[in-house]
């Protein structure tokens, strides 16, 4: 008997085709959602009265700050989209030296404005082309309300510097501290032909004890060691200054060698050989002219032994050892000297002249400071003081901070309002901006130029104010034409900010702006995550 043949079933798409249509749309969420919890969390630490926030590291140091780079550098981050973020705050460091705050917070806001148009089922392509072509446009805004610097202007150097203090741990010593940054840098530049900083030029040495207030700038070069050999001088006047590599101490033998000595009259040669051979290394230093003696650090032997030290004490040459390698190049550029490897070349040409040289007491340590160098290099050093780690930490870093700003300056010569002011121009323009735009484009315009507007809704929560009244009376001033209106902390209220002085450098506001959309434009461009397990 003939088996009927089954009716085939019309075969219908299987579940597992669109099974993973989902994922790309998931794996971009999880990423947003991992950068806004970076940046919710330095939140509260932007502007003068931001909050601090104390960080623990697995030793127990213990660091307090509000500077947004060091914060996320602490942080132990696992998700890699967070980790961009991160990423950006060091890029935003490396590039203006500070907004590093702003610039993560930025692309918070940008990334939920982001999330919001991809809800609405926009497409990642053209909210990340938006972003560009908005990233560029806010460039041009920032640069027309840009006001011209002068590097001979210094009240307008003091006033950026002050700007980048008022919001830091040490705000309350920024009246020294801001003068202090910019003559540093202006004693390392030549305005005129100048378009950079190299700030390895400034030495900030670090010595606990007293207080931030007793801090100076050294004309010359401080060194953290104190001189060496018991009854050797303690002050140099009118110093020859000489820097060798090589070693006041016995030659040893190869590792695989060793001597016999089977008598007392072969170890008295030994010994009398011995110093000999030191004694001739310290009459030739002595006969070079030399009186201050800089050894550098050595791994194989001592640098220079007991007995040369007693020898170089009678010849009454000032010992400072242990002189670190990288920081030959810095003390040869400073003093006017060049570094000698061996005795034959150790010759008065050699040598730097300063007219002291001399061993500080400060608190319980000391330290040796040469001043008045005939033939000075552009560097300059300065010496910060502070009564505790954190303090000292922190002013290391505040100082780091405003050496940036006034670096950005050197570089792009041009201030913009703070407070919260470029970043209302930015929305009221690129609002308007958006209106001659059509299609998808406008949209995207419009909802990323009001993102922006979180920069002075924070600003205003962290100072007290009501973050929506405050922001929408400032949108109002700025659409009046008031350029300059910016959220005053001190006072509470909306005011013209260039007369409270509030100023920074323009390179930090764009680099801000085209970092942070250059990171969320890689965000959102990410469709999955493979993990490669080794």
């Amino acid at each position: 008997m003939a088996s009927k043949p089954m009716p085939m079933k019309a075969r219908g798409p299987s579940k597992s085709e669109f099974k993973d249509k989902e994922k790309p749309a998931q794996i971009r969420n999880s990423n947003i959602v991992a950068a806004k919890a970076v940046s919710d969390a330095i939140k509260t630490s932007l502007g003068p009265r931001g909050m601090d926030k104390m960080i623990q590291d697995g030793k127990g140091e213990v660091t307090i700050t509000n500077d947004g780079a060091t914060i996320l550098k602490q942080m132990k981050v696992l998700h890699p989209a967070a980790k961009m973020l991160v990423e950006l705050s060091q890029a935003q460091d490396a590039e203006a030296g500070d907004g590093t705050t702003s610039v993560v917070i930025l692309a918070g806001a940008m990334l939920e404005t982001s999330q919001k148009l991809l809800v609405k089922g926009f497409h990642p392509a053209t909210i990340s082309d938006s972003l560009l072509h908005f990233a560029s446009k806010a460039v041009e805004v920032l640069e027309s309300m840009a006001i011209p610097v002068d590097l001979s202007d210094r009240s307008s150097l003091l006033k950026s510097a002050n700007t980048s203090l008022n919001s830091k741990v040490v705000h309350e010593h920024s009246g020294m501290l801001a003068p202090m940054a910019v003559d540093a840098v202006l004693k390392i530049v030549d305005p005129a032909q100048d378009s950079n900083v190299d700030l390895k030029d400034i030495r900030i040495i670090k010595k606990l004890g007293e207080t931030v207030e007793d801090s100076q700038l050294v004309d010359g070069i401080v060194f953290t060691q104190k001189t060496q050999g018991y009854g050797g001088p303690n002050k140099m006047e009118k110093a020859k200054i000489g820097l060798i590599q090589f070693c006041i101490s016995p030659p040893k033998t190869d590792m695989d060698n060793t001597v016999l000595i089977r008598d007392y009259a072969a170890m008295d040669r030994v010994l009398r050989e011995e110093r000999q051979y030191i004694l001739n290394i310290t009459k030739k230093i002595k006969a070079a002219g030399c009186s201050v003696l800089l050894i550098q650090k050595s791994i194989l032997r001592d640098a220079v032994s007991d007995l040369a030290l007693h020898l170089l004490a009678k010849q009454k040459i000032m010992v400072v050892n242990d002189i670190e390698r990288e920081d030959i190049e810095f003390v040869c550029k400073t003093l006017g000297c060049r570094p000698v490897a061996s005795l034959d070349h150790f010759t008065p040409e050699c040598m730097g002249s300063a007219d002291l040289a001399e061993e500080i007491h400060a608190g319980g340590s000391k330290f040796v400071k040469i001043t008045g160098v005939q033939n000075p290099g552009r560097t300059v050093s300065i010496l910060l003081r502070g009564s505790n780690k954190q303090v000292l930490e922190e002013a290391d870093r505040s100082l780091h901070d405003a050496l940036c700003v006034i670096r950005c300056l050197v570089k792009k010569r041009f201030l913009i309002p703070g407070g919260g002011a470029p970043e209302a121009e930015l929305s009221v323009k690129l609002t308007q901006y958006a209106h001659t735009l059509t299609g998808m484009d406008a949209y995207c315009f419009r909802a990323f130029a009001e993102a922006v507007e979180v920069i002075p809704a924070i600003l205003a929560e962290n100072a007290g104010l009501s973050p929506i009244s405050t922001v929408t009376e400032l949108r109002n001033r700025h659409a009046r034409g008031e350029t300059h209106a910016g959220v005053n902390v001190r006072k509470g209220s909306i005011s013209n900010i260039i007369d409270e002085n509030v100023l920074q450098p323009l390179l930090v506001s764009t680099s801000a702006i085209t970092l942070s959309a250059e990171c969320v434009r890689s965000i959102l461009k990410i469709d999955d995550i493979v993990n490669v397990i080794r």
